[in-house]
């Protein structure tokens, strides 16, 4: 008897690990289809300036001409964002990941905007907004990297992902050659967050400049 107990609660086990494994699934293909006809749109000019029209220095009040950034918290269908819902933001938020794991980069941009666009207030946005970045410069892509890096101070200016962001932010700058702004945003890194991994980082770097 304790046998078939146990082979039961393994099946059901089973059951429901197929169930989230079906519903990730789900989510997946739920935000790239989604946000596949959003980059259609986007295509025709029906959602404002494309990416590289922002200049990402302005969030470090660098002393140029300020254009604001395109950023997806502000995208008009966050209004109609549901309900905090924890469980299935995680879900959204690790299929999402798990496209940088398997090297898919433009899924994975693809999947983290639609992210942010659907619940710009949740506990993994700034972690999302982040790594926004980070697969931008995967891409090569460095003024959208830029522009999501920039963002995570603007948007989430208390989320322990800021001086991690401001650090590649300046990196970024390096990559285009603006060496002036990059040294200010390091500068900044160090005085802010001065206990930060960071700010060792930038400390070196402001070294070899």
């Amino acid at each position: 008897m304790q046998l078939q107990q146990l082979q039961q609660e393994v099946q059901q086990l089973r059951g429901l690990l197929e169930e989230q494994q079906n519903e990730i699934r789900n989510l997946k293909q739920e935000s790239l289809d989604r946000y596949q006809d959003l980059d259609r749109r986007l295509g025709t000019g029906a959602a404002g300036a494309p990416l590289n029209q922002s200049q990402p220095g302005t969030a470090m009040n660098a002393g140029n001409a300020p254009v604001m950034p395109v950023a997806p918290v502000q995208n008009p269908s966050a209004a109609s964002a549901g309900p905090a819902d924890p469980e299935k933001e995680k879900l959204y938020y690790d299929a999402a990941f798990d496209l940088i794991k398997t090297r898919d980069f433009a899924k994975a941009s693809q999947a983290f905007s639609g992210f942010l666009r659907k619940y710009p207030n949740s506990q993994y946005a700034g972690n999302a907004q982040y790594w926004l970045g980070e697969v931008s410069l995967a891409q090569g892509d460095l003024p959208a990297a830029a522009q999501a890096f920039a963002q995570v101070s603007k948007s989430y200016p208390d989320h322990q992902k800021v001086p991690d962001s401001l650090y590649k932010l300046a990196d970024v700058e390096l990559r285009q050659g603006n060496t002036a702004q990059a040294k200010s945003i390091l500068q900044q890194v160090v005085s802010q967050y001065p206990g930060s991994s960071a700010a060792q980082l930038a400390q070196r770097d402001l070294k070899g400049l």
